[in-house]
């Protein structure tokens, strides 16, 4: 059976400068679809990838990122807005990988689109008064 998944990949700095992703392909018959990246040298990387191929080549696919040292966070989980706690900073607006959040010049609130959402969780850390929350 074949599956697709959007998975966030952690590198640690040691593991950023090896080809780990092209092993994906070769060795467990995955294809992937890079939906957002950030890897620099000597530095941690993120990775947001949509992940298909059949479930066992998947299943060994990600056994083996884990095996080597690299952080798996699922796409399964939404992030919301506690609409209560937010101050409209605009912390998010810069951080946002995917434009999820957008300012209203009219009002000067911050609007939060939920569907451009990756659940990444960068906002979750950048916002000051913790607004943003992640639910499973």
């Amino acid at each position: 059976m074949a599956v697709s998944k959007r998975i966030v990949l952690h590198f640690p700095k040691r593991l950023v400068e090896r080809s780990i992703v092209s092993r994906l392909v070769k060795e467990y018959n995955l294809d992937f679809n890079i939906l957002k990246a950030s890897v620099t040298p000597d530095e941690e990387g993120l990775m947001v990838l949509e992940l298909s191929g059949k479930q066992a080549d998947y299943d060994r696919g990600i056994r083996y990122l884990a095996e080597t040292g690299v952080r798996i966070q699922s796409l399964s989980q939404d992030v919301t807005r506690n609409e209560e706690r937010c101050t409209h900073c605009g912390a998010c607006i810069t951080i946002c990988p995917t434009g999820a959040f957008e300012l209203d010049f009219a009002t000067r609130r911050v609007d939060f689109y939920g569907d451009k959402c990756l659940a990444c969780g960068l906002c979750i850390k950048a916002c000051p008064p913790r607004a943003m929350e992640l639910h499973f």
